[in-house]
C-alpha cells in the first residue's frame, strides 16, 4: 500500500499496489496558520491517515504525543489536530483496497525492553559492585553509564553520600589496574571495554591470574583488528580473552546469549571471580549489548553473595597460620585474607613473581611447577561452576550445531527453515562459558558432524574446542563463519549448512519425482 501526496499521481507507475492519495498540503494549510511549521505538521496528517487505514487506535497515538509534548499543550493540540484531520479525511474518502491492518495483541504482556549493556550493569549492581574503573570506548560505554545510574540511585547513604567509586581512568591499562587493586582490597570491582581495550589489559590480566585477584571485565565485542569497524558486531575476542597475557594463562569467560543472561551472568561473574580468585570475563557483543531487545523479566537473585574462601579473625585464631597459595581442599583454591584484618597472621605478599604456597618469593622449579599445576587444577574444577550449555535436541540428527551468544537467534530460526526446506532435523547446543562443561564433550561425541557457528573469520570457538576435545572428536567439527560486521542471519546458516551437507530442497525433490513419474507414463 502507498499513502502519498495526491499531486504525485503515482498510480501510473504500478498496478500491484493499493494507492491512497491524500491532499497533505491542503489539509496542513487548513489547520496550521504558521507556514514555517507546515512541513513538520504534514507528517502528523500522514500519521492520521495511516492510523485510519491500518485500524490503529487514535488513543495510542494521542498517548504517545502527550508523552512527547508533556509540557507543551499548544504544540500537542496542533499535532494531534493534524492527526485527526488526516484520520477524518481517510475515513470519509477511502474504500479499503488492501488486507493489511494492525491488531492489538498481548504477546508482550509481562515482557520488558532492555539492551544488553544495561542488563549487564544491572547485574553488576545486584552483585554488590562498589568500584568501577573504565575508559570510554564504543560499544561498551553504556555498560558503565547504566551501572553508574543505578549506583547513584541505590548505593547512597540516607544523607546522600556515595558508597561507591566510579573512576574514568587515563586508559584501559590503568582501568584494569584499579579493578585489581580494588579486588585485592576486598571490593567487588569491574571494568567494561571492547577489543582495543582488551589488548591493552593483557599485562594486568596476567597479574590477576597469577597472583589470584578477583575482578570482572565486560567485553562488548566489536569488529577488528585495530580500530576495525567500531559500530559493527563481532565475536572475534574469544581467543584473546581466554588466553589474555603472556605465559600459560587461562581465564574464565562467560558467554551470555539473552538479556536475562546478560543480567544473570553480570551477577554471577562477581561470585565466580571471588570464589575462584581470578579475573572473570563476560563476553557480549555490539548486537547484544547496544540494541534494544524484548525479554522475559529478570528474576531477583535468591542466593546470598558468595565471597569464597576469606578468612576472618576467628578463622585465623583457630588455624594459627595459613598459606596463601596452599591447596588445602584439593580444589586448587587457596584461602585469603582481606587488608585490614586485625590479626598478626593475616598478612601475606601478593606476588606476580614466582612464589611458593606461603607466598614467599621462589625461583625453585618445583615451586613453580606446583603453583602452575594448582592453577590448572583450579581452572579444571571451574568447569563444574560456570553456567552449563543449553540444548535443543531431539536425539535423531547425525549433524548438529554448536554456537554461543547472539548467534542463537539465527540458528534457532535456521533450524526451522532447514526442517521446512530440506525435511531434516538438526540438534543444537549453545555454549555459555569457558572452560567448557563436560556436557559439550558428550554432545560432540554423540554426533557425526558438528557445525560450529560463529561471527569471526578464524573459527575461534572451533579452535578453542579443538584444544579441549579428545583428538577423536576434533575431526567431527565443521565451520560456519560470518564476519561482515552485521548480525548473523538465519539464511546464512541454512545455506552454509545445506551446501556442506549436500542437501537438496524438498521442493526440488518433488519436481524431480514428478518428472521421473511422467517419463515412466510416457514410455
Amino acid at each position: 500500500m502507498a499513502i502519498y501526496e495526491e499531486n504525485l499521481n503515482l498510480k501510473q507507475y504500478r498496478d500491484d499496489v493499493a494507492f491512497y492519495p491524500v491532499p497533505l498540503d491542503k489539509i496542513t494549510a487548513s489547520i496550521c496558520p504558521e507556514p514555517k511549521l507546515r512541513k513538520l505538521v504534514k507528517n502528523m496528517v500522514y500519521v492520521g491517515a495511516v492510523a485510519q487505514l491500518l485500524n490503529i487506535d487514535l488513543g495510542v497515538v494521542e498517548q504517545g504525543l502527550r508523552k512527547q509534548f508533556a509540557k507543551k499543550q499548544k504544540v500537542f493540540d496542533l499535532n494531534f489536530g493534524a492527526v485527526k484531520a488526516g484520520h477524518d479525511y481517510a475515513a470519509a474518502t477511502f474504500i479499503k483496497q488492501d488486507p493489511y491492518y494492525i491488531e492489538r495483541m498481548d504477546k508482550t504482556a509481562g515482557k520488558i525492553i532492555i539492551d544488553g549493556n544495561a542488563a549487564c550493569g544491572m547485574g553488576a549492581v545486584f552483585a554488590g559492585v562498589t568500584v568501577v574503573a573504565w575508559y570510554p570506548i564504543t560499544p561498551s560505554t553504556s555498560v558503565v553509564e547504566a551501572t553508574t545510574d543505578l549506583l547513584k540511585k541505590f548505593r547512597v547513604t540516607p544523607d546522600g553520600k556515595a558508597t561507591f567509586a566510579v573512576v574514568q581512568a587515563e586508559d584501559e591499562l590503568a582501568a584494569i589496574g584499579m579493578v585489581l587493586g580494588a579486588g585485592w582490597a576486598g571490593a567487588r570491582s569491574m571494568t567494561a571495554t571492547s577489543g582495543p581495550g582488551i589488548s591493552l589489559m593483557a599485562e594486568f590480566a596476567g597479574l590477576g591470574y597469577y597472583a589470584e585477584i578477583p575482578g570482572v571485565i565486560f567485553d562488548v565485542q566489536r569488529t577488528g583488528p585495530s580500530t576495525g569497524l567500531p559500530t559493527r558486531t563481532s565475536q572475534a575476542d574469544l581467543l584473546s580473552t581466554a588466553f589474555l597475557s603472556h605465559g600459560d594463562t587461562k581465564h574464565i569467560v562467560l558467554l551470555p546469549g539473552t538479556m536475562r543472561e546478560c543480567f544473570e551472568f553480570g551477577y554471577a561473574a562477581f561470585d565466580l571471580a571471588e570464589r575462584i580468585q581470578t579475573p572473570v570475563f563476560v563476553l557480549s557483543d555490539l548486537d547484544l549489548g547496544m540494541n534494544n531487545w524484548m525479554s522475559e523479566q529478570f528474576n531477583y537473585p535468591d542466593k546470598p553473595l558468595d565471597r569464597g574462601k576469606v578468612l576472618s579473625v576467628e578463622d585465623l585464631d583457630r588455624l594459627g597460620s595459613f598459606g596463601r597459595y596452599k591447596d588445602v581442599d584439593g580444589d586448587g583454591i587457596g584461602w585469603r585474607t582481606l587488608p585490614g584484618t586485625r590479626h598478626n597472621k593475616a598478612a601475606y605478599f601478593t606476588r606476580g613473581t614466582g612464589h611458593n604456597e606461603n607466598a614467599i618469593y621462589s625461583e625453585k622449579p618445583e615451586d613453580y611447577i606446583a603453583g602452575m599445576e594448582r592453577l590448572a587444577r583450579k581452572f579444571e574444577n571451574a568447569r563444574k561452576q560456570v553456567p552449563g550449555p543449553l540444548t535443543w535436541k531431539n536425539g535423531k540428527s547425525k549433524a548438529a550445531f554448536l554456537a554461543y551468544g547472539s548467534s542463537d537467534y539465527a540458528i534457532r530460526e535456521g533450524m526451522d527453515l532447514i526442517q521446512k526446506e530440506y525435511g531434516q532435523e538438526v540438534d543444537y547446543m549453545r555454549i555459555r562459558a569457558y572452560p567448557f562443561a563436560q556436557e559439550i564433550h558428550d554432545y560432540v561425541a554423540s554426533h557425526e558432524r558438528v557445525y560450529v557457528v560463529e561471527q569471526d573469520r578464524d573459527a575461534q570457538l572451533a579452535s578453542l574446542l579443538k584444544l579441549d576435545l579428545p583428538a577423536s572428536q576434533v575431526v567431527k567439527l565443521r565451520n560456519i563463519l560470518h564476519y561482515n560486521g552485521l548480525p548473523l542471519d538465519a539464511q546464512t546458516v541454512v545455506e552454509e549448512f545445506a551446501a556442506q551437507e549436500g542437501l537438496t530442497s524438498v521442493a526440488a525433490l518433488q519436481v524431480e519425482d514428478v518428472e521421473v513419474h511422467e517419463g515412466a507414463v510416457a514410455s
